[in-house]
């Protein structure tokens, strides 16, 4: 049975994990009224990210479709979770591209809750939303971070990537140990690792493949490495890695805050697997400066300065 730690036991917020509010400086009010008046969700506001103020101040979101109930419910995450009650938008995907145009993005991240209650598992809407995409911006890169596609995975691989995103990522989340008790029975660490690297071999293009690992939860430095291990032997090209932040007390606590030198210690090590992009850091989250991941993979510059 678990126990909660007392509360003066818990580990204190260390002041390297201080993020600034919102100002009016920036584009960070345009951002969320244009967003909201497109009624459409993004994983910065539904994640809580901590990144918020700095990416919407620069113009910068990650958009999220298929609605804002997940059918999963993984231990760290603030995505409300239940039984959807809405069919997918067939014109969330217009909008979307709509309010990227809008917004002068050359890169765009399109991520999603879970939707297991849907025959192909969200698959068809994340091409649509591609298509609109490349059709309103032709010029625009886009990056699309899927849910594991439970029971349809090659079926929906093959819509996801038919629509030739730039970029293809899976989060496997966390190490192998973990996994289960962190993201439940129906997550599985192998099957996200065989979704990286079949993604990879279906598709006709150079798509860049990624994954990002959260640390703070109960694993060790030394599984973190054998976690980038196994992302590099399927082929993943950038990795990111950032700290676990509570989101409620009903979530997993916050086992260790992952000092700043440890996090430059795992892109070293990260580095010499060699990835393409390594962006390790305690507020790096998956689609954190993601145009700067792409590019670094494209020219090889490897790790991202944090």
């Amino acid at each position: 049975m678990e126990t909660s730690l007392p509360v003066a036991e818990r580990p204190r917020r260390p002041e390297w994990m201080k993020v600034r509010a919102p100002s009016a400086d920036g584009r960070y009010f345009d951002v969320k009224k244009l967003i909201h008046g497109a009624s459409l969700n993004t994983v910065c506001e539904e994640a809580r990210c901590p990144n918020i103020a700095e990416c919407w101040g620069k113009g910068t979101a990650t958009f999220q479709i298929l609605g804002d109930t997940c059918t999963r419910a993984c231990r760290y995450c603030y995505v409300h979770s239940g039984k959807p009650e809405r069919e997918p938008d067939p014109l969330e995907p217009l909008r979307l591209a709509q309010a990227a145009a809008q917004m002068g993005l050359h890169h765009v991240v399109v991520t999603s809750v879970d939707r297991d209650d849907v025959p192909d598992r969200g698959a068809g809407h994340f091409a649509a939303t591609i298509r609109a995409l490349k059709a309103k911006l032709p010029a625009c890169s886009v990056e699309v971070l899927t849910p594991d596609f439970l029971g349809v995975e090659e079926q929906a691989l093959a819509t996801v990537i038919g629509a030739r995103p730039e970029v293809f990522n899976h989060n496997i989340e966390t190490v192998r140990r973990l996994h289960r008790r962190m993201r439940g029975s129906k997550a599985s660490y192998e099957g996200a690792l065989w979704l990286l690297q079949r993604a990879k071999e279906i598709a006709d293009y150079p798509v860049l493949t990624k994954s990002g690992i959260i640390v703070g939860l109960g694993e060790t430095n030394d599984e973190v490495v054998e976690t980038m291990r196994d992302l590099r032997a399927h082929g993943v090209d950038v990795v990111t890695i950032g700290q676990y932040l509570q989101p409620s007390s009903k979530h997993a606590e916050i086992d260790r805050w992952v000092h700043p030198d440890e996090f430059r210690w795992l892109r070293e090590q990260g580095e010499a697997l060699g990835f393409g992009s390594v962006f390790a850091g305690p507020l790096v989250r998956s689609s954190y400066r993601a145009d700067e991941q792409k590019h670094a993979a494209d020219t090889g510059r490897g790790a991202v300065a944090y």
